[in-house]
């Protein structure tokens, strides 16, 4: 006859398996200590009924930065300092993320109002606009928008089209929906898919470190963050169409920059944003995953200075 196991043994190692998730959940670092190591000061002004953080570095013609869907305006440590040696770099933290204010609801057009209202507020005449992943589709939005009027656009690992709720990452997918966006909240769990995450948007995940997982899931602790969220996931929907156009409809001179081993946004949409854009630039960045700017940022920066360097 087999032995069983007493049932209190086995609720005992899901006690013990708990509290060692909720250990895990709460362990934090400090963050934003790269500011002040990259020499930059974090600055707050309204835009658009909400409070926006951002920095500004260097001289220059002006570079607004739009970073991804759960990251920040400290997605581009490694490229802003480079960057501000010949332009007017400005970063924004989105509504809702990094150290912006978190509205009630959020939208992609919530999101291109945001950085249009900066840069008409901070007086950027003709910036160029750089933006990563959902940051790009916000890019590609403004691309051939006439109150903006940006000089040139560069778009890394875009959404531009992969806002649909099919089209999306599986995690994304998965966290839009309100039952497991619910449990994440409830239970000590956002340490850990904040950090699966991060190891899904990385080529060589041996890059995740602890000081970057307490960068990123430091802001998504913040009340109010997953209903955000779930607003802004379920608004995508709608400009599934609206982005690619606008897209398409642009005669700016752009630039594309994908991972080729992108495991969120394939890198075959790198070619759709060229048939799109006939005579676009495309640049494939080898073993390179989601995030050209962190996990190359010297190729990245060499890149995007070369582009905006350029006469065309």
């Amino acid at each position: 006859m087999r032995h069983r196991r007493p049932i209190w043994s086995g609720l005992l190692a899901l006690a013990l398996a708990f509290l060692a998730l909720l250990a895990y959940d709460r362990r934090q670092g400090p963050t934003g200590g790269w500011l002040a190591r990259a020499g930059l000061e974090p600055r707050f002004t309204e835009v658009d009924g909400l409070r926006l953080r951002y920095v500004r570095a260097g001289q220059g013609s002006p570079v607004l930065l739009l970073h991804g869907f759960s990251s920040s305006l400290y997605t581009w440590r490694d490229v802003l300092p480079g960057l501000a040696r010949s332009h007017d770099v400005v970063a924004l933290d989105f509504p809702g993320f990094g150290g912006s204010q978190v509205p009630a609801d959020l939208s992609p057009e919530r999101l291109r109002r945001a950085a249009l209202g900066l840069a008409r507020q901070l007086r950027l005449p003709r910036p160029a606009v750089v933006g990563h992943s959902m940051g790009g589709a916000v890019a590609a939005a403004l691309s051939s928008d006439p109150e903006l009027d940006p000089s040139r656009v560069a778009v890394i690992d875009a959404a531009t089209f992969a806002m649909g709720p099919e089209a999306r990452p599986r995690m994304v997918q998965l966290m839009s929906r309100p039952l497991v966006a619910g449990l994440v909240d409830l239970l000590p769990l956002r340490r850990l898919t904040t950090l699966l995450a991060l190891r899904e948007v990385f080529y060589d995940d041996g890059r995740v470190t602890g000081e970057l997982v307490d960068e990123y899931v430091a802001p998504v602790r913040r009340p109010g963050f997953t209903a955000a969220m779930l607003s802004l996931l379920r608004a995508n929907a709608a400009v599934e169409a609206e982005i690619p156009r606008r897209w398409a409809a642009s005669r700016v001179p752009a630039l594309v920059v994908w991972g080729r081993d992108d495991g969120w946004i394939p890198v075959e949409h790198a070619e759709k944003h060229r048939a799109a854009r006939p005579g676009v630039r495309v640049e494939l960045l080898e073993r390179c995953g989601h995030m050209p700017q962190e996990e190359l940022p010297a190729q990245t920066l060499r890149l995007l200075s070369e582009f905006l360097a350029g006469s065309d």
